[in-house]
């Protein structure tokens, strides 16, 4: 740029020495003569001073050290669109083809051109580009109007992301021009939105925005997506934002919304949003909260908010009460749940414990921290849980007689899906009661009532390497003698059949493997995952192994 400075740079974003900032002075600074931009960094830590003088404001900083003055020489202003995007994709023609000679036909006059072949060549390039990545590429206006129409028509996805673009109102006039325009980043750029009710443009065809890091606020968001009528993604991490009014005419087709980072949003907060109708996706990782209730909805019932809800991510948050994941079980649709690195959850050697726990205590759960709750690991999740609160069950008024049946408030608050775990169904297969895992997963949500023999020998949950005295029974070879083994419960499938294939010199392949439990004659139960342990199956002590081949 040269040395003459305008007022209209003012505001405007530039960049220095790969460093951005934003122009907030333009004039003369005494005693040094020739004119000077006064700039705020966006990292503070590259300035000087808070934007003062030997004693005179020129202008202000947030931080003490986020200002400096520079030569407007030295500063880069940025490009536009269709300059960068040139720069970027179209390849560079060799100078042998940029001498040769064309003749064209204008009117009735033959022309004689030099590089027609170059600038079709370009063009054709420029018209075929359907995704562009200018992230970093100091794009700061849009440059001629109509040119970025003319030069790119079919463009579907932009990322414009930590550019020099200083408004929204630049944004809309790339945008505006894009058509076919779906995704659009513009992330890490320093943006001044629109205060007022009236916007320029309409993004018709856009699906999804992000705004990461663009410092835009809630009223802001609703403004902007008044000119996004179609749009079904919405990213706006790390944009300090409080939630303040509920959407009522925008964002009502939305269904991934991300507010990871905003340290603002609490509890309260989610209510406002929580009536966006097909909201399918919400992400609030590291925004610190702790806790979530749905007050409409008792023990054992729905809520009505966020009614498509199917999954939610909280990770790096202060969740430390297991009545979280209580609350989430209210939710309809809730179908996946990531919640790493939280208080509950981030110790190592308690993980796996606690997957168990939140698997029991949402029932309609089928991927937990992206990993997919198999049948049986619910199964063993649900009985685990079961067994382990069955004493505190019985001292809180439980009963298996459902007449005699008086659980206080404070248990049924504390655990309100025991009861539902506690309830009683028989399936029967010609005369024998068996368990199949590969069955749907709503076969195995009712237990029963826990048994007194249950509560006796309850063990700890997780309880690893513990030695089982197991009977080794075969059915369909009754001149087999029975034999009694100890076994580790933390033994795999795998490595059982390994041991019956030396004693009983039959192929492992050939090896079919059941147990029953002697509290419950006639239940057999298949053990069918060979990379699963006697435990994952609650193979307990006293167990019999079945044996077929």
């Amino acid at each position: 740029m040269s040395d003459t400075l305008t007022a209209d740079v003012i505001g405007q974003r530039v960049e220095v020495n790969g460093e951005h900032a934003t122009v907030r002075f333009a004039g003369v600074v005494p005693p040094v003569a020739g004119p000077w931009l006064g700039v705020e960094w966006d990292n503070p830590e590259r300035g000087k001073h808070d934007g003062s003088h030997e004693g005179t404001v020129y202008f202000q900083c947030r931080h003490p050290t986020g200002g400096s003055f520079i030569r407007p020489n030295k500063v880069n202003f940025g490009t536009d669109f269709l300059t960068a995007i040139k720069n970027r994709y179209v390849l560079e023609d060799g100078p042998e083809e940029d001498r040769k000679e064309q003749i064209v036909t204008i009117g009735n006059k033959p022309v004689e051109t030099i590089g027609f072949d170059s600038i079709m060549k370009q063009q054709s390039q420029l018209s075929k580009l359907q995704e562009v990545s200018l992230r970093n590429c100091a794009v700061s206006c849009a440059g001629e109007k109509g040119g970025v129409a003319e030069g790119c028509p079919n463009i579907r996805k932009v990322d414009l992301s930590k550019n020099l673009l200083s408004s929204w109102d630049e944004v809309i006039h790339i945008a505006d021009q894009l058509r076919h325009l779906e995704v659009l980043n513009v992330s890490e750029n320093k943006l001044k939105f629109p205060s007022g009710s009236v916007l320029t443009g309409t993004l018709s065809a856009l699906k999804v925005l992000v705004l990461n890091q663009t410092g835009i606020t809630w009223a802001e968001v609703l403004r902007c997506a008044m000119g996004c009528p179609g749009l079904e993604e919405l990213y706006l991490e790390s944009n300090n934002i409080f939630i303040s009014e509920r959407p009522t005419d925008v964002l009502q087709t939305v269904k991934l919304l991300d507010l990871s980072s905003n340290q603002l949003i609490d509890e309260n907060q989610l209510y406002l949003i929580a009536h966006l109708p097909r909201l399918e996706q919400l992400i609030l990782s590291d925004i610190g909260i702790s806790s979530l209730h749905f007050p409409d909805a008792g023990i054992g019932c729905k809520t009505s908010l966020f009614p498509s809800l199917k999954y939610l991510v909280v990770n790096d948050n202060q969740i430390s009460q297991w009545s979280f994941f209580n609350e989430l079980d209210k939710l309809p649709s809730l179908r996946a749940l990531s919640c790493l690195r939280n208080p509950l959850t981030k110790e190592d050697k308690e993980a796996e414990t606690a997957r168990l726990l939140i698997i029991a205590s949402i029932g309609q759960l089928k991927t937990l921290n992206k990993c997919e709750i198999l049948p049986e690991e619910r199964r063993r999740a649900e009985l685990d849980y079961r067994k382990a609160f069955g004493n505190e069950w019985k001292q809180a008024g439980g009963h298996k007689d459902p007449d005699k049946n008086r659980l206080s408030e404070e248990f049924l608050t504390a655990h309100p899906r025991y009861q539902f775990l506690c309830l009683s169904t028989c399936v029967y297969t010609g005369g024998l009661q068996v368990v199949h895992f590969q069955l749907e997963q709503s076969f195995f949500l009712e237990y029963g009532a826990p048994e007194e023999w249950e509560l006796k020998t309850q063990q700890p949950l997780m309880l690893k390497n513990q030695l089982l005295t197991l009977k080794i029974k075969y059915p369909h070879q009754l001149d087999q003698k029975v034999l009694e083994k100890q076994l580790p419960g933390s033994m795999t499938i795998q490595k059982v059949k390994g041991l019956l294939s030396r004693l009983l010199k039959v192929p492992v392949s050939d090896l079919l493997l059941s147990y029953e439990s002697p509290q419950k004659p006639g239940v057999e139960i298949e053990l069918e995952n060979d990379l699963k342990s006697l435990q994952f199956y609650s193979v307990e002590n006293g167990d019999c192994l079945l044996v077929r081949w």
